[in-house]
């Protein structure tokens, strides 16, 4: 009988987690490479350019590669023939581990999950408990499965109860261009089918544990239903042309992954979720021997990808903006920002909102007056960093602030991730305002263009106050400009038209 011991157990979760928070599976490395060799849109290519090269620098750093660490989600197969050496209960146990691998002083993550979604949102500092899914299989191993799930990605996932009689390929050409770019494509698609409501769930979660292989499977032809659907859904999901990072171009997905269960003859459920740019899971067995090794991958399975300012791309000094200015750049200009800029997420915009809608003042050192604010919520520095990694959150959750933002305080640019919605496009077009895009997944490069940091407000808020960051050559797109015209809209059109597979009116 193999006897699995409390502490291998805990320090094989903790180096997993440090593991998959700085290295990308060598799969999507790589099926990435060879989405940027094809990729025809040049905004669409230079997004995955920043996204090779800042993972090949959390590789090389062992920094995380993207800003939002996720929340914690294991699949565990346990053998029935196994014995525990430990007097805490699985659940404490992966709990620990998560708490360790979270807290590491070398490469500390950012702490995102909740005692509560409701009430105080109070944030419980370790990033525990994590999402622990369990089953007792034949066998004398553990099996363990862990992957670290951005906001972003598991923000737009997706269920419906279809009839019976309804067309799975129909409902998800006409849902994937409704999740928008907030999911930091390109990135995967796990599928779900059958079941009952939460087993599709369930089965469209671990589908993202698997390995790419659609091309290989393009190679050698399906040789079942569901290889021929998956085979269908990539290629008439890339066909819609939303593309990298929602900007118009050949590749949206990497692959499309389906696991399918018995079902009720009434019913059809099917769930997707979408795995991000920032594609973070590993797989490791453990048999008694000790903790877990995991083996690095080499820095030679990055393509050799470099990313480099374009010769049109307009340099902006923040520092001295006016609105006369910002009126001025066209959507999809690249911009190089330098200067200061005060950042603020959800948290800080309903406390910014309280503060005037009770006719205070803002606290001392926030002053958006023709200035720009980043959403962000960044990793603590380690060692000589003056800032963590530090990519953009999702744009839209700030958009029912913008009105409020624009009118009140005199803010004249945004920095966030994604597509903008109709709320915040039409206060964006109304005053006259411009939002720019910052690429989702490269958010180690991203932070190596901010050179001071400090914060200036709400600092018990962590992750969420209100920093101001000095900031030299951050890379940005014109993503909404002062008319309000969107990328977001006009690219995916564009590159839809171009590849004319699908019909305009799916999306």
């Amino acid at each position: 009988m193999t006897t699995i011991k409390k502490d291998d157990f805990i320090q094989s979760i903790a180096d997993g987690l440090q593991y998959i928070s700085y290295y990308h599976p060598t799969d999507f490395i790589q099926a990435l490479g060879k989405a940027y060799e094809q990729e025809e849109s040049d905004a669409a290519r230079d997004a995955i350019a920043q996204i090779l090269v800042s993972s090949r620098m959390s590789a090389e750093g062992h920094r995380p590669i993207c800003q939002d660490t996720g929340i914690v989600v294991v699949f565990l197969d346990i053998g029935m023939d196994i014995r525990w050496d430990t007097d805490m209960s699985i659940e404490d146990m992966v709990n620990e581990g998560v708490r360790q691998g979270y807290l590491n002083p070398d490469n500390k993550l950012r702490a995102s999950v909740l005692g509560s979604p409701i009430g105080a949102r109070a944030n419980t500092k370790d990033n525990t408990p994590a999402i622990i899914h369990m089953k007792l299989v034949p066998g004398n191993t553990v099996d363990v499965r862990i992957a670290a799930k951005g906001g972003g990605s598991e923000n737009k996932s997706k269920f419906v109860m279809l009839n019976p009689s309804d067309n799975v390929v129909d409902w998800i050409l006409k849902t994937v261009p409704t999740m928008g770019a907030g999911w930091c494509p390109p990135g995967m698609l796990g599928i779900g089918l059958g079941g009952t409501a939460e087993k599709a769930m369930l089965l469209a979660k671990e589908a993202l544990t698997e390995t790419i292989d659609i091309h290989e499977l393009k190679a050698r032809g399906a040789s079942t239903p569901l290889e021929e659907l998956r085979l269908e859904l990539f290629e008439k999901i890339n066909a819609l042309g939303i593309g990298a990072q929602g900007l118009g171009g050949l590749t949206t997905i990497l692959d499309v992954k389906i696991k399918e269960y018995p079902t009720h003859a009434a019913s059809l459920p099917i769930a997707m979720i979408p795995n991000c740019a920032a594609t973070r899971h590993a797989h490791f067995v453990l048999d008694g021997s000790g903790p877990v090794t995991l083996t690095p991958p080499k820095i030679e399975d990055w393509p050799d990808v470099t990313w480099e300012v374009s010769a049109d791309t307009r340099r902006v000094n923040l520092d001295t903006l006016t609105p006369e200015e910002t009126r001025t750049w066209k959507p999809g200009e690249r911009l190089l920002l330098s200067g200061k800029m005060l950042t603020g997420r959800d948290a800080a915009h309903k406390r910014i909102q309280d503060l005037l809608d009770s006719g205070q003042s803002l606290p001392e050192g926030v002053d958006f007056t023709n200035r720009a604010i980043y959403y962000v919520g960044p990793v603590d520095p380690v060692r000589d960093e003056v800032v963590g990694p530090a990519g953009p959150t999702t744009a839209t959750r700030m958009d029912k602030f913008t009105e409020m933002m624009l009118a009140k305080t005199g803010l004249i640019a945004m920095v966030g991730k994604a597509e903008r919605g109709p709320v915040g496009i039409e206060a964006i077009k109304k005053h006259k305002a411009v939002y720019l895009m910052a690429v989702g997944g490269a958010a180690y490069l991203v932070s190596k263009a901010i050179k001071k940091s400090r914060v200036v407000a709400f600092g018990e808020l962590g992750m969420e106050a209100i920093y101001e960051f000095e900031i030299q050559d951050m890379p940005v797109t014109v993503a909404v400009d002062c008319n309000g015209e969107s990328v977001h809209k006009t690219g995916p059109a564009e590159w839809r038209k171009r590849i004319g597979k699908i019909p305009v009116e799916i999306s």
